[in-house]
């Protein structure tokens, strides 16, 4: 079982959080990779896996390290990309520089391919897995955008942090990710052993994006439109995460058809 000390814990949270505020694409990756990055996934992945990619969301910065993940369930070696199945049954590739000409965002050289080989069980599980932390330090940002709006926007003489309506959508955008996040600790426990455990956490996380988006674009009104306001970056990011591997839709889906062919659904301590 893999353990490590809060302080450690600490310590290493500090430095990643350093050394995205510094880089990203490319250039974080470069900087991941001397940081230790590989030789943590492969020693404790159930510490670094939820740790970088939960940072990722939450600082808004990117890394092709979702190859990495899976590149280690199929027995690739690192350091490369691969095609990946992205939603509506198209493939893509996550490539390692930061090129984007063609690619499906300004901000992301993530490409479409033709189709890829299936993925293996596991692969899809870690990959899953790996996306849904994502998922939900993006949502984690939104959030801490629309909460910081809320306590300093004053209308009509009152911050609107005191309006009711506003309480109740940063309240559900925490319920939500809290959710998620419980989701995926679970499945982080049971692991490649239940991919259905894995797809509903990223199936869990997608939608608690995509609810952190709706209600923190309500809270900040206009400014959240604007391409220069960090909510933008995170609601088109949400967008993209949520669709590779299988989008929160596809995902939910997909559980419900195992389960009637299964003729059977888990018992409610077992969720």
């Amino acid at each position: 079982m893999e353990t490590t000390d809060p302080e450690s814990l600490r310590l290493l949270e500090g430095s990643l959080r350093t050394t995205m505020a510094a880089a990203s694409g490319a250039k974080l990756d470069a900087a991941l990779t001397e940081l230790g990055w590989l030789e943590m996934l492969g020693e404790m992945p159930g510490v670094a896996v939820p740790l970088v990619f939960r940072l990722l969301g939450e600082t808004g910065v990117h890394a092709p390290v979702l190859n990495d993940v899976v590149a280690r369930e199929t027995g690739a070696a690192p350091g490369g990309a691969m095609p990946l199945p992205f939603a509506g049954g198209s493939w893509v590739t996550w490539e390692r520089g930061d090129g984007t000409d063609g690619a499906m965002d300004e901000s992301l050289p993530i490409r479409r391919v033709p189709q890829g080989d299936p993925l293996p069980a596991s692969a899809l599980a870690a990959g899953r897995r790996a996306l849904g932390w994502w998922l939900v330090g993006t949502g984690r940002g939104m959030l801490s955008l629309a909460r910081r709006h809320a306590l300093d926007r004053v209308q009509f003489g009152r911050h609107i942090s005191s309006f009711q309506a506003i309480r109740h959508r940063l309240a559900e955008t925490l319920v939500a990710i809290e959710g998620a996040e419980a989701t995926l600790h679970t499945a982080g426990q049971v692991g490649a052993d239940d991919g259905l455990a894995s797809l509903l956490a990223k199936a869990a996380a997608g939608q608690a994006a995509l609810t952190a988006a709706r209600h923190c674009q309500q809270v900040l009104g206009g400014i959240g439109f604007t391409a220069e306001h960090p909510l933008h970056h995170h609601v088109k990011r949400s967008l993209i995460l949520d669709g590779l591997l299988g989008s929160a839709r596809e995902l939910t889906r997909e559980a419900g058809k195992a389960l009637v062919d299964k003729r059977s659904a888990p018992r409610l301590a077992q969720l």
